[in-house]
């Protein structure tokens, strides 16, 4: 193995601010020869101390000369990991990121003085974690599951549709298998009097939009059933009659691919018809509907209704949101445990500001940071996931890291 290549001790173990953490290093294959942020891993005591007269002349204003920031939004980098550091300011000569201040900070420095300002960054002790505001526990304590947010919204209208929305009146519709996006903008149609129907406005109204979303969800996510009643009809008229004129939009067999056309496999037969009829007058509207059903008879209405009715609902493609524990898994699995990264191009989220990390997370969900992985982790974080995230590694305890350089072989 050559010179230069890390290991983080001869004995396969990593020193973590004290914390011993077995059998990092283990693989032995070839090596290549280090690149320049490996030099600020593995920089000299004269290399961190010229580091440092750069940190005087262009970092300190903003990071301080202990890395410790007390500005909103600019980041800790004390003990931050060296390599990431001389990578990202490398971003930032190239213009890869829109900062003004980061960008007119390094932008005159040569590549010796890159790696050598992050090595004496990256010596540093760590900034402290910050100390649990009693009030931000308690508003984290108090984040609500959507799903079980959801159910207690849907336990009001179980008594027409059902316990978990399977419904077993006729005229009452089912809400199982039903896409969050297509159940949320109906139920709005009713509350802002789109859809006429008086008890489902009064009942819509007293939701909060938070509360549609909820029930939406909720609904998305229990087993598929049929409706358990009686659909009068000849389905197999009805299904000749849903694939000359239904199935384009709603699917093969009344399962559809799209987020706002609704499933119509095991809807209540009657209230198909109903809906049909209104389509048909005009009263629901929907132009697309409008002219469907227009084109349509009461008997072929009936008929389609049987065929839908005896149709297997499928699940949607709904998911049951991640709790912070399940975020915080997914992100210790590069950035180490608790946020402390072991390796040397990884960035340490550990005791970072909560404000600076929140910013990072909404710069990769909106493409102006650019990270394959990022992109894609932070995607589908909610607001709340973003905040939560960002208290809890705000709150961990950050831990420098020693590398240990191997002797060549």
């Amino acid at each position: 193995m050559q010179r230069g290549l890390l290991k983080l001790v001869p004995t396969g173990l990593l020193l973590c601010g004290g914390l011993m953490l077995a059998g990092a290093a283990q693989a032995q294959g070839k090596a290549k020869d280090p690149t320049a942020d490996m030099r600020a891993v593995l920089a000299s005591p004269a290399d961190i101390a010229e580091g440092k007269k750069v940190a005087q002349s262009s970092c300190a204003n903003c990071h301080g000369m202990d890395g410790h920031s007390t500005g909103k939004n600019v980041p800790h980098i004390a003990g931050q990991r060296p390599g990431y550091l001389y990578a990202e300011m490398r971003v930032y000569q190239a213009g890869g990121r829109p900062d003004k201040a980061m960008v007119d900070a390094v932008k005159f420095m040569n590549d010796d003085a890159l790696w050598k300002v992050a090595a004496y960054y990256g010596s540093l002790e760590p900034a402290p974690p910050v100390a649990v505001d009693p009030k931000a526990a308690a508003k984290a304590a108090a984040r609500v599951d959507p799903v079980r947010a959801g159910k207690s919204v849907a336990d009001s209208c179980g008594g027409c549709h059902g316990e978990t929305g399977v419904s077993s009146m006729a005229g009452m519709p089912n809400l199982v298998a039903l896409d969050p996006k297509h159940f949320y903008d109906a139920t709005l149609a009713y509350k802002n009097g789109q859809r006429k129907h008086d008890m489902m406005k009064t009942i819509a109204a007293g939701m909060s939009d938070a509360d549609l979303k909820n029930v939406a969800l909720f609904y998305a996510l229990q087993k598929p059933e049929k409706a358990k009643t009686p659909a009068a009809g000849d389905a197999a008229a009805g299904e000749r009659a849903a694939a000359a004129s239904c199935s384009g939009c709603h699917g093969d067999r009344g399962v559809t691919s799209s987020a706002t056309v609704p499933n119509l496999a095991g809807q209540d037969a009657e209230y198909f018809i109903e809906a049909m009829r209104a389509y048909k007058s005009g009263t629901r509207s929907d132009e697309t509907m409008k002219g469907a059903a227009a084109k349509l008879d009461e008997a072929t209405i009936k008929n389609l209704a049987a065929y839908y009715a005896k149709q297997q609902p499928m699940p949607t493609k709904a998911r049951a949101p991640l709790s912070t524990s399940e975020w915080v898994q997914r992100c210790d699995r590069c950035h180490g445990v608790n946020g402390n990264s072991t390796d040397p191009h990884m960035p340490a989220i550990a005791g970072q500001r909560a404000d600076y990390h929140e910013k990072v997370l909404h710069a990769y969900r909106t493409g102006e940071r650019k990270s394959s992985a990022m992109s894609a982790m932070s995607s589908t974080l909610s607001e709340a996931d973003v905040e939560a995230l960002a208290a809890y590694y705000a709150r961990q305890k950050p831990r420098s890291v020693i590398y240990v350089p191997l002797p060549s072989k």
